[in-house]
């Protein structure tokens, strides 16, 4: 029987995508002069949940579908199949790349920069094989949580080793920040990706509605707990030589893993609340949530086109030039458009299938 899809787990990516097209507009667009308000200081931080939150449904994801699978072809072949995603997301980290480059994006060193989608192949890659050493999940959970207190713990000594720098720049840049060809480093931001698996062993271990509910009340108790220990032990004095509170410190990981991890019963309680208001007012099934719900279940194909319409030649007469409040009033102009764009794909890409080498697109266009 195929897993029943999580319609809160679309409105949580399609959160994710509302910030990550916020993030890149407010960025791009934004005059200097407004960056050093306090709503632009609001805004970068709420735009700084984008990747985390991209990073642990990722995780989620590989997990749930993982299980899914063992349960029709058994362990073995479904952790080859979780491999391969994650193979099939770095390869298309280069192919986006390569996109860039030939749409006129700077000297071609950028063509080996490391950004989200090379962290996430790796990171997924890594879950996979974590998961495919044991059938028990007990075991699995186990493993991905130490997964992620090891790489979160351990960033800011990776960030100050001095036996890195003998490693290849390209290499090095994997690993930890080099300005210029790092905008995601694999520490801490691969630690998100385990930490996700764990909810997504969970959610798919809950098979009845009231072992949803009861997970769910877990998920939430413990994700506010994770922020208010990390939160606390932020003012306690640090146990590394060197750490920076908003770059490496695990303190702040731990509290944006917890904001990620409530985040999930909070969307299943808004995919609730829509349901009670289509059967009260007799909405249509996707009303009035299906932008929100669209733009998810396509969160790489719309991340695949957004970023040049925010910092390609396209959107060059207005970088840097708009106030704050119509950065903002932009971004909800661009989900609008993004949506249809997305509506547009999906009536085009329904039945068919991608085969031979287009396979490798089927993450963006299905």
């Amino acid at each position: 029987m195929p897993l029943a899809r999580k319609v809160y787990l679309d409105w949580l990516r399609g959160v994710a995508v509302v910030i990550m097209v916020g993030a890149h507009v407010t960025d791009a667009w934004t005059r200097v002069e407004d960056r050093g308000r306090t709503l632009y200081m609001y805004t970068v931080f709420v735009a700084g949940m984008a990747a985390p939150l991209f990073l642990f449904l990722a995780g989620l994801t590989i997990a749930m579908a993982a299980s899914a699978r063992a349960e029709k072809v058994g362990h073995r072949t479904a952790a080859q199949q979780a491999l391969k995603r994650g193979l099939q997301v770095f390869a298309l980290a280069f192919l986006f790349r390569l996109q860039s480059q030939l749409l006129g994006w700077g000297a071609l060193i950028n063509f080996l920069k490391v950004d989200i989608l090379n962290v996430m192949g790796i990171a997924m890659i890594a879950a996979g094989l974590l998961w495919s050493l044991s059938s028990s999940r007990l075991i699995r959970i186990g493993l991905f949580a130490i997964a992620t207190g090891a790489v979160a713990m351990s960033t800011p000594l990776v960030r100050e080793a001095g036996m890195l720098a003998a490693l290849p720049d390209a290499i090095e840049a994997y690993i930890r920040p080099l300005p210029g060809r790092t905008n995601f480093a694999l520490f801490p931001w691969m630690a998100f990706v385990p930490g996700g698996a764990i909810a997504g062993e969970l959610v798919f271990a809950a098979k009845s509605e009231a072992r949803e509910r009861l997970m769910q009340i877990g998920l939430l108790v413990s994700g506010l707990g994770a922020i208010a220990i990390a939160y606390a032990a932020s003012f306690r004095p640090s146990i590394y030589p060197v750490a920076n509170f908003w770059t490496s410190s695990p303190a702040f990981f731990f509290i944006r893993l917890g904001i990620c991890t409530a985040m999930l019963p909070i969307a299943r309680g808004i995919d609730w609340f829509h349901g009670v208001a289509r059967r009260m007012y007799a909405l249509a099934p996707d009303v009035p949530g299906r932008v929100i719900t669209t733009l998810g279940r396509s969160s790489l194909f719309v991340y695949w086109i957004h970023v040049e319409m925010a910092y390609g030649g396209i959107a060059k007469p207005i970088k840097r030039t708009l106030p704050l409040e119509i950065s903002l009033i932009a971004t909800v102009a661009l989900c609008a458009l993004l949506y249809a764009i997305t509506k547009w794909k999906d009536r085009k890409m329904a039945g068919r299938e991608l085969t031979g080498a287009w396979r490798i697109f089927a993450p963006v266009l299905k």
